[in-house]
């Protein structure tokens, strides 16, 4: 099996981004007031830091097709946990409970 070799920089590029992120999440934390879109915001950024640790610390953007198929199903479960916890969340008010 033949590795994939990266250039230092990419690796120091890849860094500097997720610090950039992190502090643009806590920057819009303490000093944007987006009201609703503030957790979506967050998440948005979550999301582009994760994919930047996945594909390249973990290089999974230069690894087989194998490799991709067990990252997808990681994700694929990892939303339906998300859709299961969301589905309780939401619903908790909708029966109404005896004596309160």
């Amino acid at each position: 099996m033949s590795s994939h070799v990266l250039p230092v920089r990419t690796y120091y590029t890849v860094f500097a981004a997720l610090i950039v992120l992190t502090v643009t999440t806590v920057g819009l934390d303490l000093w944007v007031s987006l009201g609703p879109l503030h957790t979506v915001a967050a998440l948005i950024i979550a999301t582009i830091k994760a994919a930047l640790v996945i594909l390249i610390f973990m290089h999974v953007a230069y690894s087989s097709r194998l490799t991709w198929v067990f990252a997808s199903a990681g994700l694929f479960w990892l939303a339906i946990l998300i859709a299961y916890t969301l589905q309780d969340y939401l619903t908790r008010g909708d029966v109404p409970v005896p004596g309160h």
